[in-house]
C-alpha cells in the first residue's frame, strides 16, 4: 500500500473520531436555548441536539461551527476518491449494486430500527408520559421519519447512483481532467481556487435563498436546503482527485500540500475567521443585510475548502505510516458511524443531572461512546454491516445446490 493510501486511511480514523467529538459535544453549546425542545412542535430541532443540558462551554460552539463548515464536504471527498477505480473495476451495474447493499440496506437497518432508539431520550425531557407506548405514539405520529446522521449515507447513495450512471452513458468522461488533476501535485492552490468557485456557484446562490440553517424532512430522508449542490461539487471533485492515481496528483505523500501543511493551517484559520465574521451578524433578530449573507456565504466556501486541505495536508505529511491504532479505528469507521448515535444521546440523557462541567460530561459522551462503538464494531469482525448485507446477498442468490459460504467477505468499506 502506498503512502498516500495509508494517511487516507488514517484520515478515515482520525474524521470519524472527529464524527464522535464532534455530536458528543452538542448537548453542551453555549448557543443553545435554556430549555429543550419539544418533540412535537416544528420545526423539530431536536434532530439536531437531541439532548440540551444546562453546562456550557462556548469552546464547544467554536469547535463545532470550524467542524460543521468543512468536516461533513470532505466525507464526500473522501467517499469519491475510490469511486473511479472502483467503476472501471467492477463496471456501473456491480458498482451499484454492492452500493445498495453495503449503503442502502445498513441505512434502512438503521434509521428503521436504531434512530427511534436514539431519539427516545430527546422525547422524555419535555414528556408528560414518558412511557415507550406514548413515545412510539409521537414518534408516529410525527410528519417525517427521523433519520439522525445517516442522511450522509443515502445522499451518498445518490451521489453514486450518478457516477454510476454518468460512467455508464459516459464512461470516458474524467479523462480530460486526468491530467489536471495530476498538475494539482505542484501546483495545490490552483486545484483549491477552482474548488471554491465552483462550489461558490453551487452553494451561495442557495445560501441566499434558503438560509445556511434550513433542513428538509421528507419520510426517511433529511437534507440541508443551501448544501445539496455544494456536497455534489466534493464528491465529484473527490473522484476528479483519484481518477489518475492517488500517488500522482493532489495526494501524493511528497506532494506540495503535504509538504505545505503549515501554510494550509494559516489558510484554514483565516477561511473560518472570513466565515465567522460575517455569519456572526446573521444570528441576530434583526434581518441581516444582501452583502453581509454574500459575505457568509462566500466565507463558507473558502473555510470549507481551506480546512479539507489543512486536513488532507496534515494527515499525508504525519500520518503516512501503518500504526495498529489507527488502522483498527480505520477498519471498524463505517460501522463506528452506524452506531454510534445511539450511545452519543443516552450517554448525554444519563449525566444530564450529575454535578459536573460541561467538559467533563462531554468527555464522559465522547469516551464512552467511542469505547461502545468501537466494541459493537469490532464485534462484527471488523467489517462493515454493509458487507454481510453483501454476504446474504450472495448466498441467497446462489444456487441451492453450492455449499454455503465458509467465511464472510474481506473488508470493505463505502469507498473501496
Amino acid at each position: 500500500m502506498s503512502r498516500s493510501s495509508i494517511a487516507l486511511s488514517n484520515l478515515r480514523a482520525v474524521v470519524i473520531v472527529i464524527v464522535l467529538a464532534f455530536h458528543s459535544v452538542l448537548a453542551y453549546l453555549a448557543s443553545l436555548p435554556a430549555m429543550p425542545y419539544v418533540f412535537d412542535q416544528a420545526p423539530y430541532r431536536w434532530q439536531a441536539t437531541p439532548i440540551i443540558d444546562t453546562q456550557r462551554w462556548f469552546g464547544f460552539d467554536l469547535f463545532c461551527a470550524w467542524q460543521d463548515v468543512s468536516l461533513m464536504s470532505l466525507m464526500f471527498f473522501l467517499s469519491g476518491l475510490f469511486v473511479p477505480s472502483s467503476l472501471a473495476r467492477k463496471g456501473s451495474w456491480t458498482f451499484l449494486s454492492d452500493r445498495f447493499w453495503r449503503i442502502g440496506l445498513p441505512l434502512v437497518l438503521v434509521v428503521a430500527l436504531l434512530m427511534p432508539l436514539a431519539y427516545y431520550p430527546s422525547y422524555a425531557v419535555t414528556a408528560v408520559d414518558p412511557s415507550p407506548g406514548a413515545f412510539w405514539q409521537h414518534w408516529k405520529a410525527l410528519p417525517f421519519w427521523p433519520c439522525g446522521p445517516q442522511w450522509f449515507l443515502w445522499q451518498l447513495l445518490a451521489l453514486n447512483l450518478l457516477a454510476a450512471i454518468l460512467h455508464r452513458v459516459a464512461p470516458g468522461w474524467h479523462e480530460g481532467l486526468k491530467s489536471a488533476a495530476a498538475s494539482a501535485r505542484n501546483h495545490p492552490t490552483r486545484f483549491f481556487a477552482v474548488l471554491v468557485a465552483v462550489s461558490a456557484l453551487a452553494y451561495v446562490p442557495l445560501a441566499l435563498i434558503h438560509s445556511p440553517w434550513n433542513w428538509a424532512n421528507y419520510g426517511p430522508f433529511s437534507f440541508q436546503l443551501s448544501r445539496p449542490l455544494h456536497y455534489l461539487v466534493y464528491f465529484f471533485a473527490g473522484m476528479v482527485v483519484g481518477a489518475p492515481g492517488l500517488d500522482r496528483g493532489l495526494l501524493a505523500a511528497d506532494g506540495a500540500l503535504a509538504r505545505n501543511w503549515a501554510a494550509w493551517l494559516a489558510a484554514a484559520v483565516a477561511g473560518f475567521i472570513l466565515w465567522a465574521a460575517p455569519t456572526s451578524l446573521t444570528l441576530g433578530d434583526t434581518p441581516a443585510s444582501f452583502g453581509i449573507q454574500f459575505a457568509s456565504a462566500m466565507g463558507f466556501t473558502i473555510a470549507c475548502a481551506a480546512g479539507c486541505f489543512f486536513l488532507l495536508a496534515v494527515c499525508l505529511r504525519f500520518a503516512a505510516e501503518r500504526t495498529r491504532l489507527l488502522g483498527s479505528l480505520s477498519a471498524n469507521a463505517y460501522s463506528i458511524y452506524l452506531l454510534h448515535y445511539v450511545f452519543i444521546v443516552w450517554l448525554q440523557y444519563a449525566v444530564l443531572n450529575v454535578a459536573l462541567f460541561a467538559v467533563g460530561k462531554a468527555a464522559i459522551v465522547f469516551c464512552g461512546t467511542l469505547a461502545m462503538s468501537w466494541a459493537g464494531a469490532v464485534a462484527f469482525g471488523g467489517i462493515p454491516l454493509g458487507t454481510y448485507a453483501a454476504q446474504v446477498k450472495r448466498w441467497l442468490f446462489a444456487s441451492f445446490n453450492s455449499p454455503a459460504p465458509a467465511k464472510l467477505l474481506k473488508r470493505d468499506d463505502v469507498t473501496g
